[in-house]
């Protein structure tokens, strides 16, 4: 097993995660250090991406890229780095947690393996995307653009709304989707859609944890506006522009959250 390690600075990383996410749909590691972030790809020797590739993707914000291989029982060690991640607002908790760990003493708890695909709830995007939906008062279809693992969906189901609708274009994303469902006892409608050609299904409640150009191209093609949106994967600076293109559907910014680098946010249409 190879361990490809990429180093680029925090202001950068954003820009860099969205390319190395193409290189790696199943997913990277990310470690915050000291001078930057790390982002760290596993895989066989000849399955992982390119060295070239990789500093392509990265281009001038590359402090380090380097692979290593890695020795007999890193699999019990790389369970170390996936801790469970604990979201809460008011008096609402909930936990999500890899299988290994135990299950929560009180609140939701959800259990996803992050072995599956990106998208385990310890991203901060997906952190903020956890406490804003805290925040919502659950009841009635929601459905989550751009699934990943399925962690905000089955959050979503544990928390009281239905039904729930899942999408991704990621085949990867969507069999991990299922599979933590079933590990969770919930039941979601799972998709496979081009947000970048086609809308994602209509429920009152969307959330959309996407990068910035994908959150734009689904604010292109919105036909029909959600009542309440979350929106995140958007570094700081980008969370103006992003406002202002679902604020042509009539939607209207109620609450902006940021974690680190990233920003989410809460929009519902006016009245």
């Amino acid at each position: 097993m190879i361990r490809l390690a990429v180093r680029v600075r925090s202001d950068d990383a954003g820009v860099v995660l969205a390319e190395l996410l193409a290189l790696s749909p199943a997913g990277v590691e990310e470690c915050a250090l000291p001078d930057g972030v790390e982002y760290v790809i596993y895989g066989p020797a000849g399955e992982l991406p390119a060295l070239h590739d990789v500093r392509a993707a990265a281009s001038d914000v590359l402090i380090d890229v380097h692979s290593e291989e890695i020795p007999d029982g890193w699999e019990e060690r790389w369970k170390t780095w996936h801790k469970p991640v604990e979201v809460s607002a008011g008096a609402r908790r909930l936990r999500v947690r890899p299988p290994w760990e135990t299950v929560a003493d009180r609140g939701v708890d959800l259990v996803v393996d992050p072995a599956q695909a990106f998208g385990t709830g310890a991203h901060g995007t997906t952190r903020l995307c956890l406490e804003l939906l805290l925040t919502l008062e659950p009841g009635g279809p929601f459905a989550d653009w751009g699934c990943g693992t399925g962690v905000l969906a089955i959050a979503a189901a544990k928390l009281g709304f239905d039904p729930v609708a899942a999408v991704d274009h990621d085949p990867l994303a969507l069999d991990a989707t299922a599979g933590n469902a079933g590990a969770n006892g919930v039941d979601v409608r799972i998709e496979r859609v081009n947000l970048r050609e086609a809308p994602g299904p209509y429920a009152p409640t969307v959330c959309a944890n996407l990068l910035r150009p994908l959150l734009l191209d689904v604010a292109r093609l919105m036909d029909r506006p959600p009542e309440r949106l979350i929106a995140s994967g958007l570094l700081r600076e980008e969370a103006d522009q992003v406002a202002a293109a679902y604020a042509l559907h009539g939607l209207v910014e109620r609450e902006r959250r940021h974690c680190e680098q990233w920003s989410a946010l809460l929009m519902s249409r006016e009245g």
